[in-house]
């Protein structure tokens, strides 16, 4: 992973424009461990946009019940936010948009991300989380997707959302499935829009695309 930072850090110093770097997936694919790790290798002064605010809340999306085949199998469950009508991806793009023309952009507040002022001066946009997938990738100068096995994500998720979020464990368990169902169906077709691909396991990375050498500096 250390290798793959020292690229794009590479890529970054060689180019003389204002940068917008994507970085998605789903959740506990790593990708936001990715995004800080790369933010402190650069040691400048970087703009941050977590998407995280452009999802609908859970709170709605539970009475969105969807239909969705698998594998030639009917399911129906709660609309999760592996899916793009999960996302006020019109809102995210137009902000995005604000910052490449040269214009200050202050954040969406939230009770758990406070808002903050992102200076359209700063040359490299660090934009992550799962509604980066969706929105028109002509918005970004470079494009990173994470992903991991579904036994993998259900064990971060352990640690996470139980532990750093109190969901209910048996909860957590039957909601895993259709969640993992949902991301394969709507979410990792998006994956073919990436200029980097990376999968994550609990021990093993592999880099599974890198056109990083294609990209115009």
């Amino acid at each position: 992973m250390n290798t793959l930072i020292q690229e794009i850090i590479s890529w970054i110093h060689n180019s003389d424009k204002k940068l917008v770097i994507g970085i998605s997936g789903h959740g506990a694919a790593g990708k936001t461990t990715f995004a800080h790790m790369l933010m402190e290798e650069l040691m400048c002064d970087v703009n941050y946009l977590n998407t995280d605010p452009y999802i609908v809340s859970s709170a709605i999306r539970k009475y969105a019940m969807i239909d969705y085949i698998h594998k030639g199998t009917l399911h129906r469950f709660k609309m999760t936010a592996c899916h793009p009508a999960a996302h006020h991806v019109p809102s995210l793009e137009r902000d995005l948009l604000m910052l490449k023309e040269d214009m200050n952009l202050r954040t969406i507040d939230t009770h758990y991300l406070k808002s903050e002022i992102l200076s359209s001066q700063k040359k490299v946009n660090i934009v992550e989380g799962m509604s980066v997938a969706f929105a028109d990738q002509v918005l970004f100068d470079l494009l990173i997707y994470f992903y991991t096995d579904g036994d993998t994500e259900l064990e971060r998720r352990f640690g996470r959302d139980i532990e750093e979020r109190g969901t209910d464990i048996e909860y957590l368990k039957q909601s895993h499935n259709e969640r993992r169902i949902q991301y394969e169906v709507f979410m990792h077709p998006y994956s073919k829009n990436f200029d980097i691909i990376v999968k994550a396991g609990m021990e093993t990375i592999y880099i599974e695309k890198n056109m990083l050498d294609t990209k115009l500096i």
